[in-house]
């Protein structure tokens, strides 16, 4: 067997290809970006492959696929199937032919987004399996098994790697790559596929049968792995990754214990019993919600079993598990059976304490901020110029909301949130100006639906789309605005303009992000416009610009004898311009991307173009 040093979501990308699968869409949202991103490199693709324009369209395209019998996967992070829920809750009711995965990807601690709810409490709700990876190499291995799972039993599956497995690395053992069958053949079934009354109503009886022949067959699965202990009465069950933590703390603390590891759900029951009957008091140590915890409660309670549970409290709720924390806490509740006298104790794994010095310095902080040659900042900018502080600027999931640090960013929800929001504030009885940024991906995400809202209500506000051209946030995928597909094949060439204006939108105007002076115009006529006016603020994104190799011919200098130290060009935030406190001057790095607007903002002429 092969094994290669791996991404956590390299591998994942890798365990799709090793299934025969024949469609992939999604939506990127970290940490779920890479996977596509990785297939999409591949140049010996023999199945199809596509970034939708949001999740739901992501998880429809995908269900379309399957009721082919093509084996299809749509992936997305968690929030993301959110906005996906509406088709997962009737798909679970229909008969997909080919196998159906949905690979969602959790953030817990919240690293890169808006909140850290559990997927697992989706697929509860739906009544479908969800498979929660301990390892980067389970993660890979359930992508095959998950296909052959949905259909053996009809169903859609969810597959739910965490943060921790996305984005880590180890050695994985690759398998060979399975060729796409090509064996797409649409079967016309209404009973299974058309979920209007008549037919959905008896699919929710088969959707609760299909419960238990699903979970003995989960149990029977390599995911789930009961060990008990013959002379120990405590044990630990635990799920997905966190089982990994605490497996390594029993060991640190020296403790015997029964262990159930799980990784399936609906959870194994009978490993579960096994253990209530086998143990005086078990741990439940999982990471964000109850899910395993309740069940275990559950089954003690109806197989009247008095058995001690210990889960919530003090296992937290909220964020990322790690060694240590599982350390402390089976410490505390095992703390008849932990050997804490031992250096080991005070050590995570086999690696000592920092030494002091180290472990009290304190970093400076380093919040995110645009890059050299964003053409956000400049946007950002004048917004701020035109409608003053005293106005609301609600903004979305992007990039941009880094203009929080400008004061530009008011409120944040959700994707494609921004502009119905603003029209809920603009017709709330507010009488302050309202001015949205959003992307031009995440616009056509899901704003589309909320500027043809506002246009339709009469709203009084002004929408800045911010046009990068590209999805920057999650690392540069391309859009509907980018002309082309995810694989680089060439795309419509669609204009957000148009789009705008055949709303009914009276005011749109598209300016360019680099020049100033056009930029304020733009921005003024919009306040000054009575119902919904719409900027586009256009320029490529400076990472993509660099990647391409489109390098400007000049950048940009500080004439010493005209600069005055005002520092409205420091104040800019731009990274390439600096401040010498010495000398009182501000002077201009090598960072330079070259767009001039430093030199126009400047009101002693003392930024200068140099060739």
């Amino acid at each position: 067997m092969t094994k290669e040093y791996m991404l956590g979501n390299v591998a994942i990308a890798r365990g799709i290809r090793e299934s025969g699968v024949g469609l992939v869409a999604g939506y990127p949202g970290t940490p779920s970006s890479e996977i596509i991103d990785n297939l999409r490199a591949q140049k010996d693709l023999d199945f199809y492959i596509e970034w939708s324009v949001n999740e739901k369209v992501a998880l429809e395209v995908a269900i379309g696929a399957a009721f082919t019998g093509t084996r299809a996967l749509a992936t997305m992070k968690h929030v993301g199937l959110n906005v996906a829920a509406d088709p997962l809750m009737s798909a679970c009711f229909a008969e997909n032919q080919g196998g159906l995965v949905i690979l969602t990807a959790d953030d817990p601690s919240l690293h890169s987004s808006q909140n850290e709810q559990d997927t697992r409490r989706y697929a509860y709700f739906a009544q479908v399996p969800c498979l929660d990876p301990a390892t980067i190499q389970d993660a890979k291995d359930m992508i095959p098994y998950a296909f052959e799972f949905s259909e053996k039993f009809k169903t859609p599956v969810i597959i739910r790697p965490t943060t921790r497995i996305c984005h880590a690395k180890a050695g994985i053992e690759i398998g060979e790559i399975k060729p796409n069958p090509n064996t797409a053949n649409f079967i016309k079934d209404p009973t299974t596929m058309v979920m209007m009354p008549t037919f959905a109503r008896p699919r929710h009886p088969i959707s609760l049968e299909r419960q238990k022949p699903m979970m003995e067959t989960l149990e029977q699965s390599p995911w789930n792995v009961l060990e008990l202990c013959d002379g120990s009465k405590i044990g630990v069950i635990s799920s997905g990754i966190a089982s990994v933590y605490a497996k390594e703390a029993l060991h640190i603390l020296g403790i015997n214990a029964s262990f159930l590891k799980i990784m399936t759900y609906p959870v194994p029951e009978n490993m579960i019993l096994q253990m209530l009957n086998h143990c005086d008091k078990i741990l439940v140590v999982e990471e964000l919600e109850p899910i395993v915890e309740d069940r275990v409660r559950i089954l003690a309670q109806q197989n009247q079993i008095t058995t001690e549970i210990i889960g919530k409290n003090p296992v937290p709720q909220v964020y990322e598990l790690n060694l240590e924390i599982c350390r402390d806490i089976m410490a505390s509740v095992f703390k008849e059976q932990a050997d804490t006298s031992t250096p080991a104790f005070k050590m995570v794994g086999n690696v000592p304490p920092l030494p002091a010095a180290v472990r009290d310095i304190v970093l400076p902080p380093r919040p995110p901020a645009f890059c050299v040659g964003c053409s956000h900042r400049s946007a950002f900018h004048v917004i701020k110029e035109v409608f003053g502080k005293n106005a609301i600027f609600p903004s979305d999931i992007g990039c941009y909301t880094l203009g929080i640090h400008t004061g530009m960013v008011d409120t944040v929800i959700c994707m494609g949130g921004s502009i119905s929001m603003a029209a809920g504030i603009a017709n709330s009885g507010e009488k302050r100006p309202v001015c949205c940024t959003i992307g031009d991906s995440t616009f056509l995400h899901t704003g589309i639906n909320s500027l043809m809202n506002a246009v339709y209500n009469g709203a009084n506000m002004t929408v800045a789309i911010l046009d990068n051209y590209t999805t920057a946030m999650t690392g540069q995928q391309p859009n509907p605005s980018t002309k082309l597909t995810a694989i680089g094949n060439p795309a419509p060439d669609i204009s957000l303009e148009a789009v705008c204006k055949s709303f009914g939108t009276e005011f749109v105007r598209t300016v360019d992000a680099f020049d100033y002076e056009a930029l304020k115009t733009a921005f003024r006529e919009a306040k000054n416009f009575n119902g919904v006016s719409v900027v586009i603020v256009q320029q490529t994104c400076s990472i993509v610009a660099k990647k391409a190799g489109t390098v400007r011919l000049s950048s940009f200098a500080v004439v010493a004898d005209k600069c005055k130290g005002c520092r409205k060009c420091v104040n800019f935030g731009c990274p390439a311009v600096e401040f010498d406190k010495s000398s009182g001057l501000a002077f201009i790095n090598a960072h330079c991307f070259g767009c001039g607007v430093c030199a126009q903002i400047c009101s002693f002429d003392a930024i200068v173009e140099v060739k």
